[in-house]
């Protein structure tokens, strides 16, 4: 870009705005901070995105924004260091881990992402590792923490990394570019515009064409204090790296050459400049270029560029910083020094380790005070205070500019010295006293409420029980917690907490801990407020499975919680879906969509089977989206043989398209009679009666011996079953070395069909099928006419039973060549297993000991979406 392409620059005079619209002329712009460089490259105009001609164009020096003169007058975009003041309540990023991003370009320094970087979770925010902590905090508003919501919601416009075909929605001319950071997109409703474009649209979001389909953030209440945000939105932190304010980050990256080139030139020197203290303790520095004999003024002011500060550099000084003291009475060179007295280089003849960049003391200083949630017409108010001004006093100064006459409650101690705060501030972090606010807040007396979800207990145990075991391995306070909802069947509670803190402890504290050997989970979830949904609205619960299929999971997590508000977007491998059904459990009406294979569908409408009576929405209608290997549910639905890259916009509005359809759904009991294998001195009770859910279908013998090989194969290399295509390859594998077996399952199972015995064929496997699609999409019932048996439907509450005899006729149904053996069709199945056989259901496969099998309907049929 023009930042490294230059050869020569002439600087405008900056005071305050940089990059801000109005001069007619560069000669005019005394507000910016644009400066004239010599290119020696093809660069692209960050403003019309069109191909700069000649060797000349105009640059930000602070966030390295390119221009041609003719734009230069109608540049809106804030700049990176005034950005963060324009927003009114900041709402922090949250940035995963690291990664690889092609064509993007940071939203701080404008510059392509080459090296490895981050990206927010929930917004479409891309940053290099040494521009995070400059990120402005403007991520999506997705909730409510106990304050005044607003009546109506604007657009949050976000800029830059649109693809080359994206066009703006005014004046439908290309808006988007590879070339350079440009454009515009509304994280809510998703209209795209140009940045000229974008002022002239109605400020108002309607939230687009998902609009029925999002869970308005006015209706989502969150208490988020005390959490970090991958907490708040259930992101797996084994999966992300928290790269907040407080984690530290090696000083070296803060140095990066990626912001500046250390030069070669023996002219030039480079400086590595703190901010404050906290700067010092962390070894975060950054590192500056400046010529050798720069005046004390150019240092300063290449030194606030540096942090993204846009005030003016006579307000500070440099101090000399060595490891061995701070020397803070050292200060050479002030700003304000006579003309005469020292004009030349900021270096001595002994040049120092490094620098720290101080604000010079005042007397009095403006504040801004923001409303925060108040509902006012302005967005401050500017106030002069002195040394004997206090936050009493203040308050009492600004209620009557805001309209207000009465506080009850504040955050700063009444006779507390604003100036004294500010000075502290200071010494700290200049950089954070740029970014520090003074809010008045309306006290509310908000109910602090925090809801934790707690799994993993030991099932079919009281309320007092649960609460027994959580005082004991938990040491909870019963004072500000309790158990509000309990889930017996899954052995899970959600509590309820009055006090941040011990929320927090018990989060951390449950990661830790194990109860009766299996480990505890804990889930921060919000609340839905229901009575504030509207009446039209319906919306979408979606749970995605990153381990199934291609582990495309990752990506559509993102894309859904980018497209949607992310608290209504479940992670499955993070607590399972009884989060997101009790999160929308008060919702009226609602729609859920399932990310993964057809045992992660098993998954999820078995859970929803399980607590269907405790949702107000006891019925919703349920859509795929097939990530897995064999997909057979998606196939019979119609949403396709699986995942492969679409876009997941378009998906969201076919789910809205789509129509219902009623399908059949089967309870299986499973009741042992012998023990498991393996128990202690060879004495065990029989295993308890288990009942599972069926949907697709369930395989006895053969199918569900390659299904168990193939679990334990991706058990044991999870990272190598990255594809569709390699896995059904396992499961070939596995198939051959299966050829020579013989099994003679006919002899080790009896079958009662309706209460009628049922003689079997000479078979290896034994297979009920609820739907037309087996193994990948293979007709295993067959398309034949069958005078014995009425033709198949999935809402017919009828199962079909089919035996195939081995590997080999296996392959031929799946191959089309040939069908199973069709032994019967009816409604209720007994099974008696004379010995362990391997059972799968749904995908899902065990070794199942001797003992009945019970197969029946599952009373009313699932509503699903699909296409008819």
């Amino acid at each position: 870009t023009g930042a490294d392409q230059q050869l020569g620059k002439r600087s405008f005079p900056r005071e305050q705005h940089p990059r801000c619209g109005g001069a007619s002329s560069p000669q005019q712009m005394s507000d910016a901070h644009f400066a004239l460089v010599t290119l020696t490259k093809p660069t692209f105009c960050h403003y019309c995105t069109d191909f700069i001609w000649g060797l000349a164009g105009y640059q930000c020096e602070v966030c390295n924004f390119m221009s041609h003169e003719k734009c230069l007058k109608n540049v809106k975009i804030p700049c990176s260091c005034i950005a963060p003041s324009l927003v009114r309540v900041p709402v922090a990023h949250c940035f995963g881990p690291p990664g690889l991003y092609k064509r993007k370009f940071c939203a701080v320094c404008r510059k392509s992402l080459e090296s490895p970087a981050f990206r927010c979770e929930v917004c479409e925010l891309h940053v290099h590792t040494d521009c995070i902590l400059f990120a402005c905090s403007d991520c999506r508003q997705c909730h409510q923490d106990g304050h005044l919501d607003h009546d109506t919601y604007h657009h949050h416009w976000r800029e830059g990394n649109l693809s080359s075909s994206a066009r703006c929605e005014f004046c439908k001319k290309t808006c988007g570019s590879s070339e350079v950071l440009s454009g515009m997109r509304c994280e809510w409703c998703g209209i795209l515009a140009h940045a000229a474009c974008c002022v002239i649209v109605p400020p108002e979001c309607t939230f687009g064409r998902l609009r029925n389909m999002i869970l308005p953030p006015s209706c989502v209440q969150l208490f988020s204090r005390n959490f970090s945000k991958l907490h708040c939105f259930r992101i797996s932190e084994n999966l992300q790296t928290e790269s907040d304010e407080d984690d530290d980050v090696d000083g070296s990256t803060q140095g990066s050459t990626k912001d500046i080139q250390i030069s070669t030139d023996s002219s030039k020197q480079t400086l590595k400049i703190f901010d404050g203290n906290d700067a010092v303790k962390r070894n975060q520095f950054r590192l500056i270029s400046v010529p050798r004999i720069a005046k004390n003024e150019e240092v300063v002011e290449a030194a606030l560029r540096a942090y993204y500060i846009n005030d003016d550099q006579q307000e500070y000084e440099l101090q000399t910083f060595t490891q061995q003291v701070l020397l803070s009475d050292d200060v050479i060179n002030r700003n304000d020094a006579a003309e005469d007295s020292n004009l030349g280089s900021v270096f001595r003849e002994s040049v120092p380790e490094a620098w720290i960049i101080r604000a010079k003391p005042k007397d009095e200083e403006v504040i801004r005070i923001y409303p925060a949630w108040l509902k006012v017409g302005m967005a401050y108010v500017s106030l002069r205070v002195n040394k004997d001004s206090t936050v009493q006093t203040v308050i009492k100064e600004v209620l009557p500019l805001l309209g207000r006459q009465v506080i009850q409650r504040m955050v700063l101690d009444n006779q507390e010295l604003i100036l004294n705060r500010l000075k502290d501030i200071r010494k700290t972090s200049i950089r954070q006293m740029n970014q520090t606010r003074f809010y008045i807040v309306e006290n509310s007396k908000s109910i602090v409420q925090v809801n934790l979800f707690v799994g993993g207990l030991p099932p079919q145990l009281s309320p007092e029980e649960y609460t027994n075991i959580l005082k004991e391995e938990l040491a909870i306070k019963t004072n500000v917690v309790s158990v509000s909802h309990v889930y017996q069947a899954q052995g899970a509670v959600v509590l309820q907490i009055s006090c941040f803190s011990e929320a927090e402890r018990i989060y951390m504290l449950v990661k830790d801990t194990v109860v009766n050997d299996k480990p505890l989970n804990a889930v921060v979830i919000p609340a839905v407020m229901a009575s504030k949904i509207p009446q039209n609205c319906c919306p979408l619960l979606v749970f995605v499975n990153p381990k199934s299929g291609g582990l495309k999971g990752r990506d559509l997590l993102y894309s859904f919680r980018k497209l949607l508000n992310p608290h209504q977007v479940f992670e499955l491998t993070n607590g399972g879906p009884l989060p997101g059904f009790h999160t929308f459990s008060k919702v009226p009406s609602f729609r859920v969509l399932v990310c993964g294979g057809d045992g992660t569908v098993g998954w999820v409408l078995g859970a929803l089977e399980e607590i269907r009576h405790k949702l107000v929405c006891s019925e919703p209608s349920v859509a795929i989206l097939p990530l897995g290997t064999g997909n057979d549910l998606g196939r019979v639905l119609r949403w396709g043989a699986g995942y492969s890259g679409e876009d997941p916009y378009s998906i969201l509005v076919s789910v809205d398209e789509a129509d219902d359809v009623l399908m059949d759904r089967w309870t299986i009991l499973l009741d042992a009679e012998e023990p498991a294998e393996g128990a202690e001195n060879g004495i065990a009770e029989p295993e308890p009666p288990k009942i599972v859910q069926m949907n697709n279908y369930c395989g006895l013998g053969i199918d569900a011996e390659l299904s168990l090989d193939f679990h334990h194969a991706r058990e044991e290399e999870p990272g190598k079953f990255n594809s569709r295509f390699h896995n059904k390859g396992v499961y070939v594998k596995v198939g051959l070395q299966k050829i020579s077996h013989t099994r003679n399952l006919h002899k080790d199972i009896k079958l009662q069909v309706d209460q009628h015995e049922v003689e079997l064929p000479s078979i290896e496997g034994l297979i009920f099928i609820n739907i037309p699609s087996w193994g990948s999409g293979a007709d295993l019932w067959g398309s034949e006419s069958d005078n014995r048996f009425e033709k198949p439907r999935i809402d017919d509450g009828l199962l079909e039973v089919v035996g195939v005899t081995g590997v080999v006729h296996m392959g031929q149904v799946q191959g089309g060549f040939r069908s199973g053996i069709r032994i019967a069709q009816g409604s209720y199945f007994r099974v008696t297993l004379l010995k362990p056989i391997p059972v799968q259901v749904d995908g899902e496969p065990w070794i199942q000991a001797p003992g009945q099998i019970i197969i029946s309907a599952a009373g009313p049929k699932v509503l699903r979406v699909g296409f008819s």
